[in-house]
């Protein structure tokens, strides 16, 4: 298996995708010609040429209104929204017709669309390009949700995404765009939407997480281990909606502990969810409260103050101390 970058992994899913089926179409700004703002789509128009990679004007909303009537006439688009706030524009679309098409047709139609969005903050980018939106679009039912940690479940992700039969937003954590390499196999293959992944076993304290920040856990989880002995179990969610409640519970019934980590904003959060899950399910096995390490309840800042902003390892090391020692 060739060893990819996570933004070679997504390339090569829609090029997998657009050679298997030929409903799959791409839409999105300056995604032809340049290959988009991050060459995600580099090359593409090359091969399927601008009648399946489609520029578009700057319009999130008839983007997004486009290809929901493209979705539900038989097609499977994939829409880039080059940054994470620039979604905003189209949430009237988002969530008042994609999420609910199936819902207000009464399962008669639905939306096959998968809305690819570069996400959360590490890279000094300006305002409404490092947002964390996951919390906006969880509450809407109808609407599934992922955010892969790296190159392989990123391809996995992407191709289980475009051919389910519903809306999926496809998180994608542009810090680690280039960060890494690694193995990731050719063809088609998918990871199932809805499974979390144990990336590290443990027995003292459960952490949970996604994105970029499963590698923050398990720094965090190395320096526990190295500084304390304390083994800390490391669960990728990958899918936030929906959120697979048994792994999560399995794992902190074994721990007895569990820190929450999120780069979004403190209040009202994904990661607060997360809380009500486990107290909800595991309250009775908890010898500690459950910890949450997240954002601030600011927009993200400009330049080096993101890393004042964005959790590091060091303070979701002091999370798990502070349960570990509770």
């Amino acid at each position: 298996m060739a060893k990819v970058t996570l933004i070679q992994a997504i390339n090569d899913g829609l090029r997998v995708a657009m050679r298997q089926d030929p409903r799959v179409v791409l839409m999105g700004e300056d995604i032809g010609i340049n290959g988009g703002v991050f060459r995600a789509t580099d090359g593409l128009i090359q091969e399927f040429g601008p009648d399946r990679v489609i520029d578009c004007p700057l319009a999130e909303s008839g983007i997004l209104g486009t290809a929901m009537g493209m979705a539900v006439n038989g097609m499977r688009p994939v829409v880039e929204v080059q940054f994470d706030g620039f979604l905003a524009p189209a949430h009237e679309q988002l969530v008042n017709q994609v999420a609910r098409v199936r819902h207000r047709s009464r399962g008669r139609f639905t939306c096959p669309l998968v809305v690819r969005i570069p996400s959360w903050g590490g890279i000094r980018a300006l305002e409404h390009h490092s947002e964390s939106i996951e919390a906006w679009y969880a509450n809407n039912p109808g609407l599934k949700i992922v955010a892969p940690s790296n190159p392989y479940d990123a391809k996995g992700l992407l191709l289980a995404a475009i051919e389910d039969p519903d809306p999926v937003l496809f998180m994608e954590p542009k810090r680690l765009y280039r960060a890494f390499r690694a193995e990731v196999p050719e063809g088609y293959y998918t990871v199932p939407i809805g499974k979390a992944a144990v990336v590290r076993e443990g027995t003292d304290v459960t952490v949970l997480t996604y994105g970029v920040h499963v590698h923050t856990a398990l720094e965090a989880a190395a320096k526990a281990e190295a500084e304390h002995g304390w083994q800390a179990e490391v669960i990728d969610l990958r899918s936030l909606n929906p959120i697979d409640v048994d792994t999560i519970v399995a794992s902190v019934k074994k721990t007895g502990r569990a820190v929450v980590l999120s780069e979004a904003p403190r209040t009202a959060g994904l990661h607060s969810e997360l809380v009500a899950l486990i107290n909800d399910h595991a309250l009775e096995y908890l010898e500690a409260p459950v910890a949450r390490v997240t954002g601030f309840d600011i927009p993200m800042p400009y330049l080096l103050s993101e890393d004042l902003f964005i959790p590091d390892a060091g303070r979701v090391l002091e999370a798990i101390s502070a349960v570990r020692t509770y």
